[in-house]
Parts: C-alpha cells; structure tokens; sequence
C-alpha cells in the first residue's frame, strides 16, 4: 500500500468572508484496480500568503500533514510485516468499542445491551481514556469486579447489577477485546487468560399448550403483535428474525411440506427450518414476495405493555415477554417428546449446552407431577 499526501483548493467560510485555501488529505492506493480511499485531514493552507503569520502558518501545517503521513506509513508497514505498531497502541480503546457498538445492529435488544455496556465502560473509566496499551488481564479484572460490585438506580432504589446482566456486559467488552485483536491493534488476547463471569441459573418462563389455546382465543389491541408472538411459539423464531421476515422466505414443497429459509440475524447463519402448517394458516393471505410479513410489527415499551395486557386478558398470570414464545416452543417440543439435538436444531443454537436449559425445566416439571400423587392413608 502506498500513501500519498495531496491538496485541493476550497473555499472556506470564516469571520472575515470566504477565504480560499487548499485543503490537505491522504489518499490511500492498495495496488492495481483495488478503490483508492482518502481521509481529509481538516487542515488547510492559504492559496496565496501575504503576511509573514500566514506564510508560518503553511510552513508550520505542511510540517505536521508530513508528520501524520510518515506515521500511517509506519502503521501500515508494522501491520503489513506482522509487528503492532507502538501508534496503535495508543489507539483509543472506548473509541474502538463505540465503533464495534455501531456495527451491532441485529436486533434493538441486543443494540441496547451493547449501550448499556458502552455506558458502563465510561462509568468505570471515570473520564479517562482506555488505550489499547491498557486492555490487558488487569484491565478485564477490574472491569469484572466493577461490574459485579457496582449499583444502578432502579426507580427510587440503587441496586446491584444482576449476575447475568453483569455477564451480558462484560461479554460484550470481551468481543470488541477480540476484535481488536483480530485487527492487530493488540499484541495478544488478554481474554483467553482470565475467568469469565459465571451464569446464574434462572426460570425461563414459558406457556404451556392450553395457555397457548387461551391466547389464540384472546383478543389483543395490537392483532399483528397477536400474530407474530403465536407463530414464534410455534416455530421457534426469534423477535429479530420474525421481524425480518419475507414471504419469499417461506417455500413450500411436496416432499417436504412447509419451510422457511433465512439467515439467522443473531448467529449469522443459513437455516433451513420446517415449520408446521397451523403456524403458516396462522399468517392468512400471502403478501409480496420481498414484503415483509409482519408489516408493522415494532419492538418498543409500548408494545411490551400490550403484550403483558393480551396475557393478563387471557387470564395467565406469568411475566411474559415475547421472548418467551421461543421457551414455550422448546419447552413444548421436549415435553412431546422430541429429542434434545433435534430441538437444538430447530432452535438454531450452535451449542447444545444452551438448548440443555430447557431439559431442566422439564425435568421440573416431571418432578412435579410425579409429586402430585396424594399419599397412601
């Protein structure tokens, strides 16, 4: 890669009127019928300097476009021989997590929870920068014990953060760790080396097929958010791939009846998944091809306030969220029976560990009616 520092005359607006100058950028050749790229630098020349102030001011700016150019060769000539570059490490840290925050946009839930995370990562910086030279083993301690000890204000109470909340954040500044690394902006992977936060075990809320019957007879404000939290009940969907949904998404085909084929919005990855035929009754009249399915639906509070209005209608007294239309699924496909790995499967979890939460509560449930057996007089 090549580096090269150009000009370019402008014209800018300033107290005195329009001035004309030449504005410094660097443009960026990566090798034969590869896109150039360019970064302005936000630093000008005059066209023309009449006074000797104006002439230092050149002289002075020319100097330091010169000295930012010669620094972007040695990072790239450092990443290009396989060396971090002592630049980079003083790269911003917080500035880098913002930029992978940006990038995290598959879903409002997770979006949020990167924020949160972003957030806290400010609160525990007290105003200071983090550098790259900083994020070491010490430095992902600290932010453990922060998050495991730290309070956040819940309406008039100050509590402390839940386990698993703790363990979202702290995940998050783990993977943008990683990638930072991938990206050779650090030497190594502090993450590799230090005990992550472990999982609270919690109740997984769902409904059961006769909740589920009630529901389906129970009348809600919003019909498409009705319809959406039913079908992902019976397929398994999560929020953000249902609202992504596309009629051309659903085939269907003699051998095989009904399927739907997209890309997982939270793994990445191609599905293919069967689906029964109640739930593609349950979407009526099919739409345009590349229109969505679930036009309308929306993640926001006041949807949560209706869903939880729908189920207390019904007369179900369980704090449902629409997340809980994917547990009532794996939990309803395990009590029938059907496989673990399958489920896995039908879930889209790359780890069987995670779709074994669902066993427990199963096997809950087994407990249960085993004890419902009055005893002998």
């Amino acid at each position: 890669m090549k580096i090269y520092l150009l000009k370019r005359k402008s014209t800018i607006s300033e107290e005195s009127g329009k001035i004309r100058k030449t504005s410094l950028y660097l443009a960026y050749h990566y090798g034969p019928h590869q896109p150039r790229e360019y970064e302005f630098l936000n630093l000008y020349l005059y066209e023309k300097p009449r006074t000797q102030l104006e002439r230092d001011h050149n002289k002075q700016t020319t100097l330091l476009a010169e000295t930012i150019k010669a620094k972007k060769i040695l990072v790239a000539n450092s990443s290009q021989h396989g060396f971090i570059s002592p630049i980079l490490g003083k790269t911003s840290f917080i500035e880098f997590f913002r930029k992978v925050m940006e990038t995290k946009t598959d879903s409002e839930g997770n979006k949020g929870c990167w924020d949160s995370a972003y957030k806290h990562l400010l609160a525990f910086s007290n105003g200071k920068d983090i550098i790259m030279d900083q994020v070491n083993e010490m430095f992902l301690e600290r932010f453990k014990e922060y998050l495991l000890t730290t309070k956040a204000r819940r309406g008039n109470k100050e509590r402390k953060l839940a386990v698993n909340t703790a363990l979202s954040y702290y995940t998050k500044v783990k993977a943008a760790v990683k990638e930072a690394h991938v990206r050779k902006l650090l030497r190594e992977n502090p993450v590799t080396r230090v005990k992550g936060i472990k999982a609270a075990e919690t109740h997984r809320q769902y409904l059961i097929f006769e909740e589920l019957q009630v529901l389906m007879n129970t009348e809600c404000d919003v019909p498409i958010l009705k319809q959406a939290f039913l079908f992902s009940a019976l397929t398994g969907l999560r929020f953000s791939d249902i609202h992504a949904l596309k009629w051309d998404n659903i085939q269907y085909s003699e051998a095989d009846g009904w399927c739907i084929q997209f890309t997982q919005k939270k793994t990445k990855s191609a599905e293919t998944l069967p689906v029964p035929e109640q739930a593609v009754k349950l979407l009526g009249e099919k739409g345009v091809a590349d229109g969505l399915v679930f036009e309308g639906l929306q993640y926001s509070a006041w949807h949560n306030v209706k869903l939880r209005e729908w189920v207390s209608a019904a007369g179900i007294n369980k704090k449902i969220t629409f997340h809980c239309a994917r547990h009532s699924f794996a939990t309803l496909q395990l009590s029938m029976n059907t496989d673990i790995y399958t489920v896995s499967k039908l879930l889209g979890h790359k780890n069987l560990k995670t779709t074994e939460i669902y066993g427990k509560v199963i096997n809950k449930r087994k407990i249960e009616a085993a004890n419902k057996i009055p005893n002998f007089k």
